[in-house]
């Protein structure tokens, strides 16, 4: 199956925001340039965070990598409407944190249903790890653990599959004896026939004219149900989806 897209929608997918012995962004600061190219201000979207730090220390973090490239962010958290908020903005940036906490965050204030419908006419959006999980058919592929419960697993279904960013190959020389992410994504194909795309970190995906691209200097590995998993390497990915 082809995966087809809107021709408007412009969408970047990162497997996580840090790398190792990097800083916040760094690695994609001129990959997001190019996408809020137009945009003078970013709506940050910070609810994936459970504790630890506040939305306002979170927006904080984003507004400082984001002054390099020289783009303001505002928090979604600090709008009083934030319906209004989202349909006024022009582009969006979700961060990463545990995915059930911001799916429910959005289903809670109704966003899930209004953010899909804003980026597919065409305003650009930004999502990293549990971001980036939102942007599939459902979120039941990510690696968090549920500590809430949220009322859909549905997500925006930007793209026609689900992801699992942060995807970890097995070590051969490891002794740990629980399940590995292949084991699991097997698992949700037990029940399940959505394509799962394991993302590793420092891997993204750019949606763009109705073509799919994985990017960075790694592979992906595509999971389908009842088939043997597939090395995708990147450039254009749709035949494969």
């Amino acid at each position: 199956m082809i995966a087809t897209f809107e021709k408007k929608m412009h969408v970047l997918l990162a497997s996580t925001s840090t790398l190792y012995g990097g800083s916040y962004l760094d690695y994609l600061l001129p990959e997001i340039e190019q996408l809020f190219d137009a945009a003078s201000e970013i709506l940050f979207i910070p609810f994936a965070r459970p504790g630890g730090i506040t939305h306002e220390e979170y927006t904080s973090k984003v507004r400082n990598a984001f002054q390099s490239i020289g783009k303001s962010v505002r928090g979604l958290h600090e709008f009083e409407d934030m319906s209004a908020a989202v349909k006024n903005s022009s582009c969006f940036f979700t961060g990463g944190g545990n995915t059930f906490v911001l799916v429910s965050q959005l289903y809670r204030y109704g966003l899930m249903e209004l953010l899909a419908p804003e980026i597919r006419a065409g305003k650009p959006y930004l999502g990293s790890s549990a971001g980036s999980n939102i942007a599939g058919v459902s979120m039941q592929t990510t690696n968090d653990m549920p500590i809430v419960y949220p009322p859909s697993f549905t997500t925006m279904g930007l793209v026609p599959f689900n992801l699992n960013p942060h995807y970890l190959d097995p070590q051969a020389q490891s002794v740990h004896m629980g399940e590995t992410r292949e084991t699991r994504i097997r698992e949700f194909h037990a029940f399940n026939s959505t394509p799962v795309i394991g993302l590793r970190e420092g891997s993204w995906m750019e949606v763009k004219n109705e073509q799919i691209e994985l990017k960075g200097p790694l592979t992906a590995r595509l999971f389908m149900p009842n088939q043997e998993p597939v090395e995708l390497v990147p450039g254009v990915i749709n035949e494969y989806i």
